[in-house]
């Protein structure tokens, strides 16, 4: 049985049609190396002529043909000397056109090249960007990251390394081929003999060699991954002194991906060799052959050395393709990888007709709401409730009840698979992806900050925001203090993820950027988590005020973040256990006392605990 993947496999155009795609937008540069490579042909038929005259000619003093020899005593005056000369300088002039033209095919191929890898660089980046959650949760960031440098270069190495020197060898075989059927047509059919070979050595080597490079590319994408992963970690690394620990791992996936890269060049160059050795072959029968023809008067010296040179033009691009075939080969892995990106399934497009998202006030409600994982996990069952502007929501619950990919629903990060999650009554679906999120302003538990300075973090949350509304918004998240005593103040530059801050300055920030959104919803994921007493004080007294006209949805892992909600919600196992406030709460939920009288203590809520000890911790909360 054929499986949807399968049979979307199967649509996609062949590697062929998807290159002249990308090559589409190029077309004119594209006819300019076309041309280029048709001028350069014809000078390299030309060049060997003069040699031929010099030698011919000149000094055997072999007579031209009538058509040609009153020009020739016009022009040299019946004079040897006169005549070298000429024939030197004319072959002077066709050497330098020929490298002229060399050059500006070289220059128009690096351009040309360099724009068609940007575009599909930018067309990975923002497919790749427009993929949903699940997929980054998934997949690694090194994994991406190599795609996006190295695959991204096949395209260049398919056109510019495959097709134009592959073209050109073809246009100068038939170019040459048909010269040397005027000269000798015994040698001009010799000159072929090779090419039934290299044709089979081409094909057997091409389809075991690409599946080598497709596997070679996977493990250097592991030990990109690898890399990132561990100077992501570093902090960890470091704390648990596990350097030596990560060197092995690294040097683990290092000698995989260099046995895998030692074994590709043994192959590539074997085949290098095969056809080189076929390719000298042919010339030394050719030599052979036209040695004999010379002796026996079928053939001159020079019209031998024009066959020879002929013989290195069209088996000099052969050779070329053959040498680089394991960069070709690692184009078409590329491409592949490339192509399968692409292929991945983007977050739905807005729908014809979506509701307008910029009016929007806020009041969220959920209606039977359940969520699966595609591999069969279900993490949410048949939670209901609503939030309404101005309201403080509060999602309270062990590890793993849901709580985070309950707020992801919102933003439609996720999408349910049960029931309905409205916006202002509306189904969130029909809101436009982007004009729904720029509606909804997200505070993580762990910041996410750019290199670049405080400004330009803050200025994220709303691109346009001036700096009076920056200071405004680090006043309210209780950063300006720590911000202006700092050198350069909203101009100090910050790290990759904020290095150089506190974790607490870096969450303040993120709660500053936040509020500079302006968004009628706030999610909060444990925004104070690093922030001490009074500085958490601050920030909520802050929120507090900030509230007015904003829902306020918060997954909350302290009691000082919960107290004050509207509203909290107890999950369990993805269901709805209770909702209420904090002293309905305690009074009727023993998951929400037992998880209160937990954390007021700071005991872990795994440990065994006693009904009386619950019921003393929860009489002492209330």
């Amino acid at each position: 049985m054929t499986t949807p993947s399968a049979r979307h496999a199967a649509s996609r155009p062949s590697t062929f049609r998807w290159m002249l795609d990308c090559m589409r937008p190029y077309r004119p540069w594209m006819a300019v190396l076309a041309l280029l490579s048709v001028v350069e042909v014809g000078l390299g038929a030309l060049a060997p002529w003069p040699l031929k005259v010099v030698v011919d000619n000149v000094l055997r003093g072999q007579a031209f043909p009538p058509a040609l020899a009153a020009l020739v005593d016009r022009l040299t005056g019946g004079s040897r000397t006169g005549l070298l000369v000429l024939v030197v300088l004319a072959g002077f002039a066709i050497q330098v056109a020929n490298e002229v033209a060399s050059m500006l095919h070289t220059q128009v191929q690096v351009d040309t090249g360099q724009r068609m890898v940007f575009d599909l660089r930018g067309r990975l980046f923002a497919h790749l960007q427009a993929l949903g959650l699940s997929h980054f949760v998934t997949t690694s960031t090194g994994d991406a990251v190599y795609r996006l440098e190295t695959d991204a270069y096949c395209i260049n190495d398919l056109v510019m390394t495959g097709l134009f020197p592959l073209a050109s060898a073809v246009l100068t075989l038939a170019v040459m081929f048909t010269v040397l059927v005027r000269l000798d047509p015994t040698i001009a059919l010799l000159s072929l003999a090779v090419v039934p070979v290299l044709y089979a050595c081409l094909r057997h080597y091409t389809s075991a060699l690409v599946d080598r490079a497709e596997r070679v590319k996977e493990l250097e994408s592991r030990l990109v991954e690898r890399l990132y992963e561990t100077f992501a970690a570093i902090r960890l690394v470091k704390s648990f002194a596990r350097e030596p620990y990560e060197a092995g791992r690294f040097a683990e996936h290092g000698r995989a991906a260099m046995a895998g890269r030692v074994s590709l060049t043994w192959q590539e160059s074997l085949f290098s060799v095969l056809i080189t050795t076929t390719t000298l072959a042919g010339t030394a029968l050719v030599v052979i052959v036209g040695g004999l023809h010379v002796l026996s008067g079928r053939l001159t010296v020079g019209a031998l050395l024009v066959v020879i040179a002929y013989l290195g033009a069209v088996y000099g691009p052969l050779s070329a393709i053959a040498h680089t075939t394991g960069s070709l080969q690692q184009a078409l892995a590329g491409a592949r990888r490339v192509r399968a990106a692409l292929a991945l399934a983007p977050e739905p497009a807005d729908a014809p007709g979506t509701a307008d998202a910029t009016a929007i006030r806020g009041r969220i409600e959920f209606q039977q709401v359940g969520f699966t994982y595609p591999d069969g996990t279900r993490v949410l069952d048949d939670i209901s409730f609503s939030a309404a502007p101005g309201e403080l929501v509060a999602i309270v619950g062990l590890t793993g009840a849901g709580k985070t990919t309950l707020v992801s629903l919102i933003p439609r990060f996720y999408e349910p698979t049960a029931g309905r999650v409205l916006i202002d009554g509306v189904d969130a679906t029909r809101y436009g992806l982007r004009a729904l999120r720029q509606r909804i302003a997200v505070v993580l538990q762990e910041p996410a900050l750019f290199a670049g300075t405080i400004a330009d973090n803050l200025r994220y949350g709303r691109l346009d925001a001036a700096d009076d509304e920056l200071e405004d918004a680090a006043r309210a998240a209780q950063a300006h203090d720590f911000i202006v005593r700092l050198a350069d103040g909203y101009d100090t530059p910050i790290g990759e993820a904020g290095g150089g801050l506190s974790g607490g300055e870096r969450q303040r920030i993120g709660i500053a950027r936040a509020v500079v959104k302006d968004a009628p919803i706030l999610i909060l994921d444990e925004p104070t988590s690093a922030l001490d007493a009074i500085s958490e004080e601050a920030v909520f007294s802050a929120l507090r005020r900030l509230r007015a006209g904003r829902t306020t949805i918060v997954i909350a892992h302290r009691l000082s973040t919960v107290r004050d909600a509207d509203r909290i919600l107890v999950l369990d196992g993805g269901r709805l256990a209770a909702q209420g406030r904090h002293d309905e709460l305690l009074e009727r939920s023993t998951l929400y006392r037992r998880m209160c009288a937990r954390l007021s203590v700071g005991r872990s809520l795994d440990e065994p605990e006693t009904v009386d000890e619950i019921l003393t911790f929860g009489g002492a909360l209330s």
